[in-house]
């Protein structure tokens, strides 16, 4: 008898629309890309070997969209880490993909340019004296090429193909590609971060370059392109420790110098759910 009244008051809350709401599933969500996305030395930690954690955007990112996220991002990778195994042990990223995932981002593309050569080759001292030589810009051009133009423009088809190979794998999913944030205000902050005004520019120019290469590539390979550069011009290693989004020689607050720290992850993670929210 009383199996009966159950069932009868299940229908009647159907016909009367009073049933109680089915929790629909999470939406399921993988990150891919490097250490612009992976947080290394931001606490928690939570993979060693690549320098990834729990505070960084994708985990931010998963939070604000209530998402089963998968984050494979690592530290150093480069678009070949997609499929192989980055150091010989790191799994390939594109195993995070499934056919039923619903959303993936990537940001990827500065190890492959070797940008990191710039901030290392670049450095100026702090004076006195400033020491004359040429500029980063000099430095970076040989026979009227720029090594880091060509290497932008030589990566934009390994961005390609990695964006087709993420929608083979998982052909229903939202694929949203992410730049990175600004570094600079315009002139720099010399002597307070070690680059010349001309060589802040010049470097900020190169990742300004790339930014462009990534928003064409998804443009053209059917994704979202999410510059979170504009955004933080304002937010750079230039401004006060307590509006910084990235810190740069000498951090301010624990992140590896010159990549996001926990506030810039979480600006970058409010940035992309909004795009990803509104254009769904």
């Amino acid at each position: 008898m009383r199996a009966r009244w159950l069932v009868l008051l299940v229908v009647a809350a159907f016909a009367t629309g009073t049933a109680p709401a089915v929790a629909s599933a999470p939406l399921r969500y993988a990150a891919l890309g490097d250490s612009s996305a992976s947080g290394p030395l931001i606490p928690n930690q939570i993979d060693e070997r690549c320098l990834r954690s729990d505070r960084n955007w994708p985990h931010v990112l998963a939070g604000r969209l209530r998402a089963a996220l998968v984050d494979v991002t690592c530290s150093g990778a480069r678009t070949v880490d997609l499929a192989g195994r980055q150091s010989g042990v790191v799994p390939p990223q594109y195993d995070a993909l499934r056919r039923d995932t619903e959303l993936v981002t990537i940001a990827i593309a500065a190890n492959d340019i070797a940008m990191y050569e710039a901030f290392t080759e670049c450095a100026t001292p702090a004076p006195p004296p400033v020491p004359a030589g040429p500029t980063c810009q000099q430095k970076s051009t040989s026979g009227g090429v720029d090594k880091y133009t060509a290497r932008t423009a030589a990566t934009a088809p390994k961005v390609g193909a990695a964006l087709e190979e993420i929608h083979r794998r998982s052909p229903n999913a939202r694929v949203v590609v992410v730049g990175y944030l600004t570094y600079w205000r315009s002139g720099g902050c010399y002597p307070t971060d070690p680059y010349l005004p001309a060589d802040a520019d010049y470097i900020q120019s190169r990742m300004d370059g790339v930014a462009t290469m990534l928003a064409q590539q998804a443009n053209a390979h059917g994704a979202t392109f999410v510059d979170i550069r504009r955004p933080s011009s304002d937010r750079g290693l230039c401004e006060q420790p307590a509006r910084r989004w990235l810190e740069g020689g000498n951090p301010a607050s624990p992140t590896y110098p010159y990549h996001p720290n926990a506030a810039g992850m979480a600006a970058a993670a409010s940035i992309i759910a909004g795009v990803v929210q509104t254009r769904r």
